[in-house]
């Protein structure tokens, strides 16, 4: 069941015909009428109650057919279908209903990818998990107190985004794209990055590190390949705009520094053009909490389907890609015909932020195409 919540009423969008959909969606997003985020996924009873790690979880969300959400009795539904929708978001950056990588797609299937929500570190569900789980599809956990729909990714508020994207890279890409992204000393491009990003080589982490080292991370329970991952994690959320406020750099500045996507691109220039590279297909703008790709109604493709929009409605930042075309202008234009902003692709990418925008309709062109924005 797909649903949207409202402050006064509920729709099922599945009774709805398409145009209407789309008018509706179009309408709400205009006037800011809904406070809830919209998520078509369906909270299921656990399929797998009878295994002896998962038979202490009652709800259940399979995202994409790839990845798994269980959670305890107590855990709000709201805040399951919020992991399910990050966790969607994040597989499938475009919202098209298909996952952007297949190949990340089926190693997160054969290996039984999932995300565990616990009500708090040490519950009775959690002890039954941990005694008795033997697989390799967890890389993180997800407890009640740190999961908040209304603020996606946010730091300390919500580690939705952290954990699960710790569990699609360290299951998914270190595996996949080894050359890329394997976690062993020395052995990857992201390795490397690393020991650049920390001003040199440490197995584990040093009393303090050089003045030169933007990413300091100071755990030491935490092994070379952990740092990695964390490094994965930070690198991803500063290209997406996600610590991008005064209070957030400052409270992450002692372990990372690169905190909003100009610094990052301009001060870690080996993993910018890493996680930016179209061959490992990495998820480029932040999840927002809603996945709903069905009731989007916008057209995003242009006729000639060389220019792609997403999101389309947008609200801060939007993603433009030309497949097939690495460079070039993309100019942004008013229903007036004034220019409002142009970017440059980037490996066939361009993403701007579109917050200072005034709502309404703008014209997005490329070469020959051009196609609409909603804001």
């Amino acid at each position: 069941m797909c649903t949207f919540f409202f402050n006064i009423f509920v729709v099922n969008i599945n009774n709805i015909p398409m145009k209407l959909k789309a008018a509706l969606l179009l309408c709400l997003i205009s006037a800011g009428a809904y406070s809830q985020n919209t998520v078509c996924f369906t909270i299921e009873t656990n399929p797998n109650s009878s295994d002896p790690a998962l038979g202490a979880f009652t709800k259940y969300v399979n995202v994409l057919d790839c990845f798994e959400i269980y959670a305890e009795a107590g855990i709000a539904d709201d805040k399951v279908l919020h992991a399910a929708a990050v966790a969607a978001e994040l597989l499938d950056n475009d919202e098209d209903g298909i996952a952007d990588d297949p190949q990340i797609k089926t190693q997160l299937q054969n290996y039984s990818a999932l995300m565990p929500l616990f009500m708090s570190d040490g519950s009775a569900a959690m002890n039954t998990f941990e005694n008795n789980y033997t697989g390799d599809g967890v890389s993180a956990v997800l407890f009640n107190d740190e999961i908040d729909p209304t603020q996606t990714g946010h730091w300390g508020d919500d580690a939705s985004v952290e954990e699960i994207l710790h569990t699609i890279n360290h299951v998914g890409h270190t595996n996949v794209y080894p050359a890329a992204f394997d976690l062993d000393t020395s052995s990857s491009l992201m390795s490397a990055a690393m020991d650049v990003a920390r001003a040199g080589q440490f197995l584990t982490a040093p009393n303090s590190y050089p003045a030169a080292a933007w990413y300091h991370y100071d755990d030491i329970t935490c092994d070379y390949k952990c740092m990695m991952i964390e490094y994965m994690y930070w690198s991803i959320v500063s290209w997406m705009g996600v610590l991008d406020d005064a209070a957030t750099c400052a409270g992450i500045a002692n372990e990372w520094e690169p905190c909003s996507p100009t610094l990052f691109q301009t001060t870690d220039t080996l993993m910018y053009n890493l996680i930016t590279d179209p061959a490992y297909k990495l998820p480029q703008l932040a999840p927002d909490g809603n996945y709903c790709p069905t009731a989007s109604g916008v057209e995003n493709i242009s006729p000639r389907g060389t220019l792609h929009l997403w999101p389309n409605p947008v609200e801060d930042h939007v993603l433009i890609s030309a497949p097939g075309f690495p460079s070039g202008e993309v100019t942004i234009r008013n229903v007036l015909g004034q220019l409002v902003k142009t970017a440059n692709m980037v490996h066939g990418t361009a993403r701007l932020s579109t917050s200072e925008f005034d709502k309404g309709l703008y014209f997005v062109s490329f070469g020959t195409d051009t196609i609409q924005l909603i804001k």
